[in-house]
């Protein structure tokens, strides 16, 4: 399905989130960077839903209390203290994190404001130990020059990052506290017409202008993309923690296609006559109906003294199942939010029968259900109480569908898909901090600060080129990246070509993370030990690709013991000649008549006994003034 993205009325605002390279969190003296070694405690919360000041509920944080979730919390002593257990008021601002965000807004042209109101946030997913997020406004309006034009700055912020999810149980999740509190700075643009491939351009634009500033933190888990997605007559769809901006145009793909397939889907039910009043209908308790089963999931729900619930859902046959492009499914849309609820999914009327479920089983359900032709029904089996909770949710979703894309929070999957995730939250959620009073913001600071903003990214490019003696496709290439710093530091600490360094840390790694590895896992700590073995001889440039490959596959846990594992450790200049006097030896005819002609023989066969413990120019040398002497003779 392809589409325009002007005809469909397409819409997309990126929000940018992305940690600040700051010494301590920001409101309060806990490192931003966690200790490797700590001593660890855990307590537990469980956190509830509350009216605003206004009297009103917000919906993504009633969704998320219904979920009857506990909370597990690990604190360390040394990378948290007592505000990020909500025991302590938070302590005064980080004024780096504040500097540091408005050089980013004044590198975004936007209106500062005369004084900063730190806000709370409601958030009850857990991720803050308060149940608020605490955000500020920095900047309002300003541009982006992207993609052949000026994209609108809607907001720029301060706040606080959420804590780490480390595990996720059926009623448990457990969150560390390490994270809770590092500052972020948060940037929405206005929401523009373009194609995938331009929203993914303006995601590279603002992240370049980031990584310019030298304010903003690198590494996996210190950059989130929020993508709000609308189509014509449909709802905000935001898209929430995008990581890298080539998945930034495969969901805006997705999401357009699964919208416009919502829109027709609510086309087709008003074909069918279906109106909201005919989907208000209750769950009901189907438990009977299964007492001589077949069905093993069935079975296990109610040996463990679940229930089976059936809900109708009038005019739907068919639809539940449909999927006019891959993963756009409205049955698998309601299995993802059974998911939240605890349960493994749902089974329903357009895929049965299946799983054990016979024909008969299915008509009576038909007939507790006073079905019709066109009618569909769900299935959920496991816990009554929390199953009605689950099939009223599910209800809801059903009646959103009569109106084509609804209004939700979802979350990307790898190969840059959606799913549901939570309902949007509402205007209800905002609310000032009383522990904190306003920070003006002064002229004579912003005139200081002004000096500071970050260079053009073309001219960036060009200067870091010129300083590490490379070309500009491998500077933009390391700019990108988020191991430019690491660049830096390695070359301080070894003799090596900056060229093979740099092409080592984009290219070398783009290509293994092609063959499906995942290169996260190598740390900067391997890679510069890995450089530090080839400067010391001790392996050949050519066992760099070998080495990571070990490590990413699990056959070795360290540079040492890949190594040894590939059996590569490197050979002494002494060694490697007796090594090309054999080959020689070995090959003596074509020697006597080809003299250095024989080069490219004797070099092949050289390289397939050292490959990997010896460099390739260190051998060509050997091999050329060797081959010069037996052509003396």
């Amino acid at each position: 399905m392809s589409f325009d993205p002007y005809a469909i009325g397409l819409k997309v605002g990126i929000e940018l989130h992305r940690q600040l390279n700051t010494k301590e969190k920001l409101f309060c003296k806990c490192p931003t960077k966690k200790p490797e070694e700590e001593r660890e405690r855990k307590f537990y919360r469980m956190l509830r839903v509350a009216e605003s000041e206004l009297g009103e509920i917000d919906p993504a944080a009633k969704f998320e209390a219904e979920k009857g979730i506990h909370i597990e919390y690990i604190a360390g002593e040394k990378s948290s203290c007592l505000v990020e257990a909500d025991e302590e008021p938070p302590h005064d601002l980080n004024q780096e994190a504040l500097d540091s965000a408005l050089i980013i807004a004044l590198a975004l042209h936007s209106n500062i404001v005369n004084e900063v109101h730190v806000m709370r946030k409601i958030v009850i997913d857990g991720s803050n130990t308060t149940g608020f997020q605490r955000t500020m406004v920095i900047g309002i309006g300003g541009y982006l020059e992207a993609a052949g034009r000026k994209i609108g700055v809607q907001t720029i912020c301060l706040e606080e990052d959420a804590a780490r999810l480390i595990e996720k149980r059926e009623n448990l999740k457990v969150y560390h506290l390490d994270r809770l509190g590092v500052p972020l700075v948060e940037i929405s643009l206005e929401p523009v017409t373009a194609t995938p491939e331009e929203i993914e351009e303006i995601a590279l634009t603002l992240g370049r202008l980031l990584k310019a500033s030298k304010r903003v933190a690198r590494g996996l888990g210190t950059v989130r993309q929020d993508v709000n997605i609308s189509i014509e007559g449909g709802g905000i769809v935001e898209v929430k923690g995008i990581q890298k901006p080539d998945l930034v145009r495969k969901v805006v793909y997705f999401e357009a296609k699964r919208q416009l397939w919502l829109k027709e889907l609510a086309s087709i039910l008003r074909q069918r006559g279906v109106k909201e009043e005919d989907l208000n209908v209750e769950p009901i308790d189907v438990t009977r109906v299964f007492k001589e089963t077949k069905s093993t999931i069935i079975q296990k729900a109610i040996r463990k003294g679940g229930k089976i619930l059936a809900l109708k859902a009038k005019g739907f046959k068919g639809l539940l199942i449909e999927e006019p492009t891959e993963g756009a499914r409205l049955g698998k849309d309601l299995a993802d939010l059974a998911k939240l609820f605890g349960f493994a999914g749902i089974l329903h009327s357009d895929e049965l029968p299946a799983f054990g479920i016979s024909t008969s089983e299915i008509e009576e359900i038909r007939k507790i259900l006073e079905m019709d032709d066109n009618d569909a029904f769900i299935l959920l089996a496991g816990d009554y109480e929390k199953g009605m909770k689950c099939m009223l949710e599910i209800r809801e979703r059903l009646k959103k569908a009569l109106y084509g894309p609804p209004s939700e929070t979802r979350a990307p999957t790898p190969d840059g898909k959606t799913r549901f995730s939570r309902p949007r939250p509402g205007s209800a959620r905002m609310y000032p901090e009383t522990d904190i009073p306003p920070i003006p913001i002064t002229r004579e600071r912003l005139d200081r600060l002004s000096k500071l903003v970050p260079k053009p990214w073309e001219k960036m490019v060009k200067e870091y080129a010129e300083k590490y003696r490379i070309n500009c496709k491998l500077a933009e290439q390391l700019l990108d990246s988020e191991r430019n710093v690491l660049f830096e530091e390695i070359l301080g600490k070894v003799k090596l070509a900056p060229t093979f360094i740099a092409a080592t840390l984009t290219e070398t790694i783009t290509m293994l993370e092609r063959e499906g590895l995942d290169v996260s896992k190598l740390s900067d700590e391997d890679i510069e030990e890995m450089f530090l073995s080839v400067d010391k001889g001790e392996v050949s440039k050519e066992a760099i690709p070998e080495i990571m490959r070990a490590i990413l596959s699990g056959k070795a846990s360290s540079v040492e013991e890949a190594i040894g594992v590939l059996g590569i450790k490197g050979i002494s200049d002494n060694e490697l000649i007796e090594i090309v006097k054999e080959v020689i030896r070995s090959n003596v005819e074509a020697v006597r008549e080809r003299g250095m002609g024989a080069f490219g023989l004797i070099m092949g066969r050289v390289m397939a006994k050292v490959r990997g413990k010896a460099d390739g120019a260190k051998v060509s040398k050997i091999v050329k003034e060797i081959l010069q002497n037996e052509s003396k003779r």
